[in-house]
């Protein structure tokens, strides 16, 4: 075990902006704007201001999915929101979703445009919008909302836990960093137990629990989230890798992934996307 911290918590805390780690600059104990700045508007009805993070992809992903299947209204626009330059925080990003995280979503189809921020959100309102890729009989669509949900509360262990304190935080401490990874272990436990029964989370259709959970925990397996493959021995999990390198697999997954993506091989980033066109130039 490290060395004990000599910190004591005072009795009221005050925000320290020098401290935090690696974002930092952009995190603050309030809400809303920081400056005045309009969102751009393309010309399809869906309008998209993300970045290509595991919850951003998931969003990109069904869109890509919903085109793959034949929904020509679900041709969208994709906005790059630069987090770590607080894009986020602008007053228009801050009008679709007061919470200034990605991705956002707002509908110009309706009467009066909708907004729709929260990953999982964004993924059941195009699910039903589009009646797709959510089961339409009551259990099948009860367990998937049951691994959307799931997913929704068990990711901030994997990123703002175990990501946190193993990949961004400016020291590394042991005892964090053991108690988010044994978390995150027993989740990779319990889909791997889920997926030996079945094809996918919700039964025999890919549906958008998949989606949500491959975004976070099909990077995971593959080794790509924080580089911590080999740390949690992600190999030892068969049936997700079994279920990761199938939906890894699907063309509208390999390009959702591209979208709002700014890093890595030049090919896999597609900052902006409005047309098909923007993504085939880099198959």
């Amino acid at each position: 075990m490290n060395k004990a911290s000599d910190y004591q918590p005072p009795k009221v805390w005050t925000w320290d902006s020098e401290s935090g780690g690696r974002f930092a600059n952009i995190n603050r104990p309030i809400a809303g704007a920081t400056h005045e700045k309009a969102l751009p508007v393309g010309k399809h009805p869906l309008q998209l201001y993300s970045l290509a993070t595991p919850n951003g992809v998931k969003v990109t992903i069904m869109l890509e999915e919903l085109l793959a299947a034949g929904h020509a209204d679900a041709e969208y626009d994709a906005w790059l929101i630069r987090i770590t330059e607080g894009e986020q925080f602008s007053s228009g990003f801050v009008e679709i979703n007061p919470n200034s995280k990605i991705p956002a979503l707002l509908d110009r189809s309706t009467e009066t445009p909708t907004r729709v921020f929260e990953s999982g959100a964004i993924l059941l309102y195009l699910a039903e919008k589009f009646g797709a890729f959510l089961p339409t009989d009551a259990a099948g669509r009860t367990e998937a909302m049951n691994w959307l949900f799931w997913q929704m509360g068990s990711a901030p262990y994997l990123g703002g836990g175990f990501g946190h304190f193993y990949a961004y935080a400016p020291e590394k401490w042991e005892y964090p960093i053991d108690r988010f990874a044994m978390e995150v272990k027993r989740q990779m436990d319990v889909l791997d137990r889920a997926l030996a029964e079945r094809r996918f989370l919700a039964g025999d259709d890919y549906s958008i629990a998949d989606m949500a959970v491959w975004a976070w925990y099909g990077a995971l397996a593959r080794g790509v989230l924080y580089e911590a493959g080999e740390f949690l021995s992600v190999q030892d999990y068969k049936h997700v890798q079994r279920w990761a390198a199938e939906i890894g697999d699907r063309p509208a997954v390999k390009r959702g992934i591209k979208v709002n993506r700014v890093w890595g091989e030049e090919s896999n980033q597609v900052p902006e996307r409005h047309s098909a066109a923007d993504i085939d130039a880099k198959a």
